[in-house]
Formats: structure tokens, sequence, C-alpha cells
């Protein structure tokens, strides 16, 4: 398993940026749920007063007991009515510790005077949007560079909500995933894709990926596939949307984070425009487009074999042909460092690029 450090990323081992960490469905007010991704672990739990979605470490700081870990036996969740939620705060079930969605301690039920201001964990900025739960990572601890993800379309009656495809964990690191970005060589093998144009901009925290064609996993292989436009943008290191048109109006969503040095967890989904065209989505709408849903997952499953089954690539053999992978790695690697060399990196790339022998993208 190939680390950071192996892929000569930069200062941190991991990245700064946005990153779904759970959907809003596994969420609830009566049980929080422990999750680890960045190499640490979390408590992640709805408060019961407000609704409002908590992140805090782990970890009590008394005697470090895990405060979302499962629990039946302690009194704590049992005279709690079977959880440690208490407002929008959660108790420590081995010696009662309360602590706030600021992370700061505010009641121990045994002691008397002050509390210490060092009886803390540390809370996390979190939003909950588009059916999930987004982190903002920054190993520096600064506020986010750029909004968490959103979609007008998402509250659009006309648009069929998605229901996310946990695909689990991948056991590669995130560098091997946003390769594909700027992958036109793999398109034709992988997805059967007759690519007729075919462009990458990076632009800021932005990596872009124009491209056109027939595509025989997504629109299908009968002589006659309508051709698939893809706009598909990189918002940041681990959230991925693309807009596709040519067979139904859809928007794929693809988001990725970090567990340990080396390995993620992934999410697929597809957001649908009614295929009927109606002004809100009918049940003949909705099975419309879980089908194509499952048709996008499916086209994604291609990358995920490919990427279960391939030694790291520290150091690839790259053709002019390929598409620009050296610059979507320098881009890439302005989350791993300190904001103030985000220039250093971003000006080297910044621009639209076009592989050897392929025609630019446009629309018409």
């Amino acid at each position: 398993m190939a680390t950071s450090q192996d892929y000569r990323l930069g200062d941190y081992t991991f990245p700064r940026g946005w990153f779904m960490i759970a959907t809003s469905d596994e969420i609830n007010t009566h049980k929080p749920l422990a999750v680890r991704f960045f190499g640490r672990d979390f408590a992640l739990y709805r408060g019961q007063a407000t609704g409002k979605v908590v992140l805090l470490d782990a970890y009590c700081p008394h005697m470090k007991t895990h405060l979302a870990a499962p629990n039946d036996t302690s009194y704590v969740i049992i005279d709690g009515g079977g959880t440690n939620i208490e407002g929008d705060s959660i108790r420590c079930p081995y010696h009662a510790w309360r602590f706030g969605p600021d992370g700061q301690c505010d009641d121990i039920p045994y002691h008397e005077g002050p509390i210490p201001k060092t009886a803390c964990v540390k809370s996390w900025t979190v939003k909950e949007s588009l059916g999930a739960i987004w982190v903002w990572h920054d190993p520096e601890g600064g506020e986010p560079e750029w909004n968490h993800p959103s979609l007008p379309e998402w509250d659009d009656e006309s648009w069929v909500q998605w229901k996310y495809d946990d695909l689990g964990m991948l056991e590669q690191h995130p560098q091997e995933v946003i390769d594909n970005i700027c992958d036109y060589g793999h398109l034709s093998p992988i997805h059967g894709s007759t690519v007729q144009r075919y462009e990458n901009e990076f632009k800021g925290h932005l990596a872009i990926q124009r491209q056109c064609g027939p595509h025989r996993t997504l629109v299908g292989d009968d002589g006659h596939s309508p051709v698939l436009h893809t706009i598909t943008t990189y918002h940041g290191p681990g959230v991925l949307v693309s807009y596709l048109t040519g067979l139904y109006e859809a928007i794929l969503f693809i988001t990725h984070t970090p567990v340990e040095d080396g390995s993620i967890r992934v999410w697929h989904a597809l957001l649908v425009k009614s295929p009927n065209g109606n002004a809100k989505v009918t049940i003949e709408d909705k099975i419309a487009a879980a089908q194509f849903q499952e048709s996008s997952r499916l086209a994604f499953a291609q990358d995920f074999e490919v990427w279960t089954n391939k030694a790291p690539c520290l150091n690839g053999l790259f053709l002019p042909s390929d598409g620009p992978f050296m610059k979507a790695r320098i881009w890439y690697k302005q989350f791993y460092n300190p904001r103030d060399r985000r220039a250093e990196f971003v000006d080297k790339v910044d621009g639209v690029y076009v592989p050897k022998g392929i025609d630019p993208y446009t629309q018409n």
C-alpha cells in the first residue's frame, strides 16, 4: 500500500478539502456513529435539540473512552433510554462526562468546581447537503477555502434524488483515482467510448474534463448509440461532479475519502432529470433513474476493478497522447501542502490541455 510520501505529494499525509463521511440517513438522534477517516477515530451524531450534525474526535480526554462505540451495558446508555446523546451533547459511557457540540466538557456529574478548559475534544466543521455529511479537513486547521458540495437541482421536483451506492473500501491511495480525471487513453478500452473530442482544464481548486462520444456501458452498444457529453469536475481532492447529456440529463457524483494513508472509502450516485419531461417526478421516472444510476455504477465499476488490482503508479511511463497526467499530479499537490504554497502548484498548471491527436471539446 503506497503512501502520500511515496507519491511525493508534500508536507501532509492527508489533503485539505471537503470530504463525505456518511449518508444523512445513517445519522439519527438516538445512536452516535463511530467512524474512522484520515487515520483517526470520530464520534458522529445528530443533536436531539436542533437536529444539527456534530463531529467530534472520538476519545474522551479523561481516560480515552470512545464516545460513540456501541455500548449496551453502561448505565449512561441504559438510563438515557438507550443513548448517550443528550440534547446536542454527548456523554462518555465510562464516567458520564458530557461534551457539547463545540467539543468542550460542560458537565462532570461527580465533580464540584470549575471544569478544566483542557477537558475538551476537537470539534470539526461539518455540513449536511445532498443527502450526505461533509467534513472540512485541513491539516493547518484553517477555515474552508471553497463552499461545501451542493447542487441547485437537488431540491428541484423535476429531478430524481439519488440513493448513494456505498462502494466500500478501496485499498489504493487516492492519487490513483485522481489520475482518472486526465486519463484520455483509458476511455475506449475500459468504457468502450468512441471519443470524438476531449480536453482538460485546471483552474484553482478545480480539475475539469470535457469530452463527448458514444459510451457502450452507459448508453448502449447497438450501433446507434447517442453521443454522450460529459463535463466532469473535481471540486478539490475528493468530490467529483459530472454533468451528463445525450441520453438523459443527469449529474454523476463520485466522492472518496481517505481512511488510512493509502486507502479510501468511495460512494457513487446519480441525479437524473425526469426522463419523461415531467415537472414533478413520477414512479416511472424513479424507475428509469434507478436503472440509469445502475448503468453509471457499472461504468464506474470498470475503473474500480482496475484500481483494485493494480500496483501503485509512482513513476508512470506517460505518453503525450495519454492526457496531462503530470499536470494533474502537480494540481493535486496543492492540497497536501501549506496554503501559502498553493500558487506554487496552481500557477504551473492553470490552463487548457488537449492530448496529442484529438480535437478539443466543443458542445456542438
